[in-house]
């Protein structure tokens, strides 16, 4: 897609603009894998609290019990683990679970296809990844529609262009125009070829999570492939208290091929949780608990992720309600008690319920970001796009979206306190009743002193009106298609490629088309 029909070229304008952002930026951000927090996390609870809360999660665990339908595999698991299994009703005697997760590591690789941008996740790591799951896409231009396997590649490269991400993310927009049974391929190999970050799978069936690692073992190779994680699988927990078979399937296959599963319960408090936070998030830990620990019984030592998604309701209508001050503050104690268990977290995102890329949406989004930055979250997905209540992916969110997680970089890397800047030198320079704007110390360090939005407009008022009166959504609109219009694909060695399209070609022929 080419927004630019005059002009510089492609390749002067990439130069140009990559001159101007390492101006802008400095080297804070670019080239950056990840960040590592040089902040600390923000603990709300004190220990008693904790212990609290941790013990209603026992106590749902061995009262009440989870379900686990349809998949007899992990009942067994269950059994063999000495769990009680009734049925498919699971109880837990208070610690066994996490008896079980000691097997789990604290902290590990994401290998990407290019070694440079493989990501840590766990410790004081922190990962940006885009939003996840949307049925339409938005944008200024064309107004809500269904997404199509076009706006879903466009989104990879949004992502891939974006100092200020860091993985490619999964089903950043469901691709509707592609058969359901099919999708999954044509999703996943989007991520290999559009992009050389870290990627996420399919888990809408053992089946697709399979053929998924299967992709990935080609650009890997098998060997690599059971020995590292180089693909992630986001699983729901069917809150309260349910996990189905489609997603502890593709849970399980994810574990013995040695990838991580992102384990994730969907609280909505009024509908699928209770409506006070505290008992949200017992019930979030309790269920996340059992869904990790299940990794550890078909796989010891398999990398999992521990996941939340706390949100809240207008119990005057029904609607789900998203960027909401209790999720976040949620966020908070969830973090204490994935530390507890030593286990890597994600958690929040960019969350909003505005149907607009606009005051509210940013409100949300910097209400459930900030959350997930202070929390200690290690993998932050729905970082970027997220609006209309995650059912949307839009083109300008995701932009905004991006310009403040690269707003996070910088607040995320703390204060350095060193001799440069404490800037004695400019104090003496400089002197009293006497300006910093020429100083020999602004001169050495103005490039990299600031991080400065690529969207924002701080000019004066009469020069912001002269141009036009832009509101932040409207340069947004007119950044994403120049990155679009910019974007180069990353280099793919010829062969990994045809063997990719071998292996789609192949299955597809498979199958009939399911749109179900």
């Amino acid at each position: 897609m080419s927004m630019v029909e005059n002009g510089p070229s492609r390749r002067e304008r990439s130069g140009r603009t990559a001159r101007r952002e390492q101006r802008s930026h400095g080297d804070r951000g670019l080239g950056r894998p990840y960040i590592v927090r040089n902040i600390p996390t923000y603990d709300v609870l004190s220990e008693e609290n904790l212990v609290r809360i941790e013990a209603a999660a026992d106590r749902i665990l061995a009262e009440i019990g989870i379900e686990f339908r349809d998949d007899p595999v992990a009942l067994d698991h269950w059994r063999k683990a000495g769990a009680s299994v009734e049925g498919e009703l699971v109880r837990f005697e208070p610690g066994l679970l996490r008896e079980v997760l000691k097997t789990a590591p604290s902290r590990f690789t994401q290998h990407a296809r290019n070694p440079a941008k493989s990501v840590e996740i766990g410790g004081k790591s922190v990962v940006f990844s885009p939003a996840y799951g949307s049925p339409f896409v938005m944008d200024l231009d064309r107004g809500r529609r269904y997404g199509t396997i076009e706006d879903f590649q466009n989104f990879i490269k949004l992502a891939q262009s974006s100092p200020w991400l860091h993985h490619s993310g999964g089903t950043i927009c469901e691709p509707v125009d592609v058969p359901v049974n099919k999708r999954h391929l044509d999703m996943v190999y989007a991520h290999i070829r559009y992009s050389d970050r870290p990627f996420m799978g399919s888990v809408t069936a053992e089946s697709r999570a399979e053929e998924s690692i299967d992709m990935a073992r080609i650009v890997f190779g098998e060997r690599f492939v059971d020995e590292n994680c180089v693909i992630l699988g986001n699983v729901n927990v069917n809150s309260p208290l349910v996990w189905d078979a489609t997603m502890t399937t593709a849970l399980r296959a994810y574990a013995r091929a040695n990838q991580a599963a992102v384990v994730v319960p969907f609280i909505l408090g009024g509908a699928m949780g209770p409506v006070t936070n505290a008992g949200a998030i017992a019930q979030s830990l309790a269920e996340t608990m059992a869904g990790c620990a299940l990794t550890q019984l078909e796989r010891p030592g398999c990398p999992v992720i521990f996941g939340n998604f706390l949100s809240s309701m207008s119990l005057r209508s029904g609607s789900p309600t998203f960027g909401t001050p209790e999720p976040a503050i949620g966020s908070m104690v969830i973090g204490q008690l994935a530390r507890r268990l030593n286990l890597p977290l994600r958690c929040s995102g960019s969350f909003t319920t505005s149907k607009l890329p606009d005051a509210q949406a940013m409100n949300e989004s910097t209400m459930s970001m900030l959350a997930a930055v202070h929390c200690g979250a290690n993998f932050i997905l729905h970082s970027a796009g997220f609006l209309d209540g995650l059912l949307s992916m839009s083109y300008e969110k995701f932009v905004m979206d991006a310009d403040f997680c690269g707003a996070l970089h910088t607040y995320l890397d703390g204060v350095v306190v060193d001799d440069n800047q404490l800037a004695l030198d400019a104090f003496r320079e400089v002197g009293p009743g006497s300006h910093f704007f020429g100083c020999a110390h602004t001169m050495a360090n103005y490039e990299t002193a600031f991080w400065d939005s690529s969207i924002a407009d701080n000019e004066p008022f009469e020069k912001w009106e002269a141009a036009g009166s832009e509101d932040a959504a409207t340069r947004a609109n007119r950044k994403w298609k120049q990155m679009l219009a910019d974007y180069e694909a990353p280099p793919l060695d010829e062969a990994v490629d045809e063997a990719l399209r071998d292996f789609i070609a192949r299955r597809k022929a498979t199958m009939d088309d399911a749109w179900y």
